[in-house]
């Protein structure tokens, strides 16, 4: 299922750009005014609710931060459950951890070893099937690596939800999971 052009128009406009931010050259896309227009939020969750209600879903998988507000939001709507991707150190409990490179060196990912239930299976002993959801995909580092994490516990991410996708990046390249973006920026 995809966005209609109308859905699209009422999204895209909902989000301001920020020129030469966080440097110079860099247009931002600031999804602050995505969520502060109650029409534009609604419009953008019922259109995720609508996609994945038949993908028989176990979890949501959000990460940090601004998927966190996304997959929240789309787990409550769905009754399922809804799991943190964090960066290194901001869990309390027993971890495992994704290294993922940057364009200056490296940074790391985790979840909780038993975030989707034990050895990553739901309750029938099949492998959990998640949803991983972010607001951006550029590169597609972090994304890659939280994919990775899923499938290290013995979950399935079955795909990778981005709000909007700087197509001209070519972050889609490489990814082991299937990867749907309600926006792409070209």
């Amino acid at each position: 299922m995809t966005l209609s052009p109308e859905d699209k128009t009422i999204i895209l406009d909902s989000i301001r750009d920020i020129p030469d931010f966080p440097k110079p050259g860099i247009v931002f896309k600031d999804i602050t005014t995505l969520l502060s227009n109650a029409t534009a939020f609604k419009t953008l969750m019922d259109h995720l609710t609508e996609r994945y209600l038949g993908y028989e879903l176990d979890y949501i998988a959000g990460i940090d931060a601004r998927g966190f507000i996304f997959g929240s939001v789309l787990a409550d709507r769905l009754g399922i459950g809804f799991v943190p991707v964090r960066k290194k150190g901001k869990l309390p409990y027993t971890t495992v951890a994704e290294k993922y490179s940057l364009e200056y060196g490296f940074d790391e990912v985790e979840i909780h070893i038993d975030a989707f239930g034990e050895n990553g299976c739901c309750t029938t002993g099949e492998p959990s099937k998640v949803l991983l959801i972010d607001d951006l995909m550029a590169t597609g580092g972090t994304a890659k690596a939280a994919v990775n994490l899923i499938d290290k516990v013995g979950a399935h991410c079955v795909e990778a939800c981005f709000i909007m996708e700087l197509a001209f990046l070519n972050g889609k390249e490489g990814f082991s999971a299937p990867v749907y973006s309600v926006l792409e920026i070209e």
